[in-house]
C-alpha cells in the first residue's frame, strides 16, 4: 500500500489498482492536498502496466462530502477574495481542464476502466469524482447532491460534461438548480448509480476481477472507443471501432484469449 499526499491509499494487487480517499475524519473532503492526489494517484495508475482496472472508494462513513468549505475559505482569503477565483480557474493548465477539474477528468482519462464503490454520502465534488467513474456501485442509504449552489457555486469540475450523455436534462438541472440532497431511488433513476449492491467495496471488487481476467489490450481499446462515443460523429465512431480492432486481431493476447476459452483455463495475458 502507498500512501499518496497523506489523502489516499493505493493498492495494487492481481492487477487491480484499488483506491482509497483516506481522510475519514473529514469524510473524505475535497481540499487543495485532495486534489492533488487524485491526479498524482491516477498518473501512477497509468505508468503502470500491470494495471487493468481501478476501483475508488472512501475510508470511514463516506465516499466524500464534496468541497472543503474551510480550504475554500482560505484560498479565497488568501488569493484576495471572490472576484479572483474566475480568473485563476479558466486557463487550461491541464490540456482541456484546469487542475480542478482534471482531479475528476483524469479518471475519465484513465486508459483502464475505472469504478466507483460509493457509501454515505457523495454530494458535491464528491459525485463528481464518482460520475468520472465508467460505474458506480452505491450502497442502499446512500445519499447525493449536486450541492454546489449551495455554496453559491455551480458544478465546476467537469460534471456538466459527464452527466449530459447520460441523465435526464430536466432532472440535472432540476438538482442544479436546487442543490437538494436526493436518495439512492432517485440516483438510480437518473442513472448517478449503476446497481444498488449492500457491500459496494465487494460488489466492485468483483467486478474488478472479472475485467481483469480480460485481454488488457481490448479493456483499453474499448474504454478509448466508448469515451469518444459520445462526442464523434456516426462515420468516426464507426471508423475508430475498425481502427482498434485492426490492432488487436491476431495480436498475441488476443490469440491467447481465444486459446484459454477453448482449453476452458485462466488466460495469460502479457502486460507490456
Amino acid at each position: 500500500m502507498t500512501l499518496i499526499n497523506d489523502r489516499i491509499e493505493l493498492t495494487i494487487e492481481n492487477h487491480i489498482a484499488h483506491v482509497v480517499l483516506s481522510r475519514a475524519d473529514k469524510m473524505n473532503a475535497l481540499d487543495s492536498k485532495m486534489f492533488t492526489a487524485l491526479v498524482e494517484t491516477a498518473k501512477q495508475i497509468e505508468a503502470d502496466s500491470s494495471v487493468r482496472v481501478a476501483v475508488i472508494s472512501g475510508a470511514g462513513r463516506a465516499f466524500c462530502a464534496g468541497l472543503d468549505m474551510e480550504n475554500f475559505a482560505g484560498m479565497m482569503e488568501a488569493d484576495g477574495g471572490a472576484d479572483s477565483v474566475p480568473s485563476q480557474l479558466t486557463p487550461r493548465t491541464q490540456g482541456i481542464a484546469n487542475d480542478v477539474q482534471y482531479a475528476v477528468w483524469v479518471w475519465r482519462e484513465l486508459s483502464v476502466p475505472v469504478i466507483a464503490a460509493v457509501h454515505g454520502v457523495a454530494v458535491g465534488g464528491g459525485l463528481q469524482v464518482a460520475l468520472a467513474a465508467d460505474m458506480r456501485y452505491a450502497a442502499p442509504d446512500t445519499r447525493f447532491s449536486i450541492m454546489e449552489l449551495k455554496w453559491g457555486l455551480i458544478p465546476d469540475m467537469s460534471s456538466t460534461q459527464l452527466m449530459r450523455h447520460h441523465i435526464p436534462e430536466d432532472a440535472v438541472r432540476e438538482l442544479t438548480y436546487t442543490a437538494r440532497i436526493f436518495s439512492i431511488d432517485e440516483a438510480k433513476e437518473y442513472n448517478f448509480v449503476t446497481k444498488v449492491v449492500d457491500d459496494p467495496v465487494a460488489h466492485a471488487m468483483d467486478v474488478a476481477t472479472q475485467i481483469a481476467q480480460r485481454n488488457p489490450d481490448a479493456i483499453k481499446a474499448s474504454k478509448r472507443v466508448l469515451n469518444a462515443a459520445n462526442y464523434v460523429s456516426a462515420a468516426e465512431g464507426l471508423l475508430m471501432e475498425s481502427e482498434e480492432q485492426d490492432k488487436i486481431i491476431g495480436s498475441a493476447n488476443q490469440l491467447e484469449a481465444v486459446l484459454a476459452e477453448l482449453q476452458k483455463r485462466p488466460a495469460k495475458f502479457s502486460d507490456a
